[in-house]
């Protein structure tokens, strides 16, 4: 018999709630009872990065918590990032630099960009590398995602950014 947890946490400003079994990852209670289909699911090991979401602002791989391990926690997923028609800022860039290409792995790229430049605003290539590196992308050859984390960063200094 499987028993059901009731998870309550705050999912990008939200109040949520999901009924889950014990073993049932964050990532997939995010997908499958939540419908935030924009936290991808890859290597399920925590290797690949595409289910990186911001876990009481941290980054984290979503495919390695359990959803009851959330409870009391706030969880932000790219789907919480645009205000309305506004892209956030990284997002924006992410589109203007073209650092996306099947777009597979730019949620987790995103995410991880948005902790970076809260901790590091403007950051060296080496620090970019280092912060992303634990975000596989298969298709961009890497350029194009650093250089829009480069134009993030620099349109967020400007005051470009909202």
């Amino acid at each position: 018999m499987n028993t059901l947890h009731t998870v309550r946490l705050t999912v990008n400003g939200t109040a949520a709630e999901v009924m889950v079994e014990a073993r049932k990852t964050l990532a997939d209670a995010l997908r499958e009872d939540l419908g935030l289909t924009g936290t991808h699911l890859g290597c399920e090991h925590g290797v690949c990065g595409a289910c990186t979401v911001l876990f009481d602002g941290n980054p984290v791989r979503s495919c390695l918590l359990f959803a009851v391990q959330a409870a009391g926690h706030e969880v932000g997923t790219i789907e919480g990032l645009a205000r309305g028609d506004e892209l956030h800022p990284v997002q924006r860039a992410f589109s203007e630099f073209h650092g996306l290409q099947c777009g597979f792995c730019t949620p987790g790229m995103i995410l991880a960009t948005v902790d970076l430049l809260e901790h590091t605003p403007q950051p060296s290539e080496d620090e970019i590398k280092e912060a992303l590196g634990g975000n596989i992308c298969r298709c961009t050859g890497y350029q194009k995602i650093i250089e829009s984390v480069q134009g993030a960063a620099a349109a967020m200094a400007s005051g470009l950014a909202k």
